[in-house]
């Protein structure tokens, strides 16, 4: 039987690595660590990756695992998922990896200008009926460049058609720098280095349900610049037909901007 919610939030209470700062708490306590987590927090000069959505972690330590001259940071407001992979980066001695619980329309509260070298979005609700909450928005896209280096990777990796449709129409609209763009990522073969396969073979346990039920892994690889006005595309994207996991069913809608 898996652990209990409760149970859990009591871990994460007391693990050094994890940092809690939801809504309900960010307007009284300022976060101090706000371009210093290199000096406080990893006591080294090398480069954060932050992935945002992270769920149970298996990406952030995955990651961590793999690159230890890397700092990894997941972030993501259920503590209750947060848990499995904090624990395992706790068990496995990983000190190049934290947690930080908040909500990500806020995540430009907690990294200072230049911070964070690479953005991770695994498997990010698509977010149909409202494109502000879409974590591929250039709503998100200006907060990121707040602490994104510039010309900084953003990674989209997900199973909505919907979502990887919308994020590809937004970076051709803004003529950001593409540098891997498929909708078959475990089938079409595409041609990355060795290091680059064994990163997008991180299969989290909302991939690989999709995997299961036989649909398309799509991936795309940008930069984002700091200059030019960003704006969003107005082509109308079919619905994804599906009903994803724990995901309210849709209107009778058929397209959405």
């Amino acid at each position: 039987m898996g652990k209990g919610k409760l149970a859990k939030f009591a871990d994460i209470e007391r693990y050094e690595h994890v940092f809690q700062y939801p809504y309900s708490v960010i307007d009284d306590v300022p976060f101090g660590m706000k371009g210093r987590w290199r000096e406080d927090y990893f006591h080294n000069d090398n480069p954060i990756v932050v992935e945002l959505g992270c769920g149970k972690g298996e990406y952030a330590v995955g990651l961590a695992r793999m690159f230890p001259d890397i700092n990894f940071i997941g972030v993501d407001i259920k503590g209750a998922r947060m848990w499995t992979g904090a624990t395992q980066a706790l068990s496995e001695g990983l000190k190049n990896v934290a947690f930080l619980r908040t909500n990500i329309e806020i995540i430009d509260r907690f990294f200072a200008e230049d911070e964070v070298n690479e953005i991770w979005l695994t498997f990010s609700d698509p977010q149909m009926k409202n494109p502000r909450k879409r974590l591929s928005s250039t709503f998100f896209m200006e907060r990121y460049r707040r602490f994104l280096v510039d010309r900084g990777t953003v990674h989209v990796k997900t199973d909505s058609n919907f979502l990887f449709t919308y994020t590809r129409l937004m970076v051709e609209h803004n003529n950001l720098p593409v540098v891997v763009c498929t909708e078959d990522l475990y089938g079409c073969g595409i041609p990355t280095d060795e290091q680059t396969r064994a990163i997008l073979s991180i299969h989290t346990y909302y991939e690989q349900m999709w995997i299961d039920r036989g649909l398309n892994i799509r991936y795309m690889k940008f930069l984002l610049p700091h200059e030019g006005e960003l704006t969003e595309s107005e082509v109308e994207i079919p619905l994804d037909e599906y009903r994803s996991y724990k995901r309210e069913k849709r209107s009778g809608k058929e397209k959405a901007k």
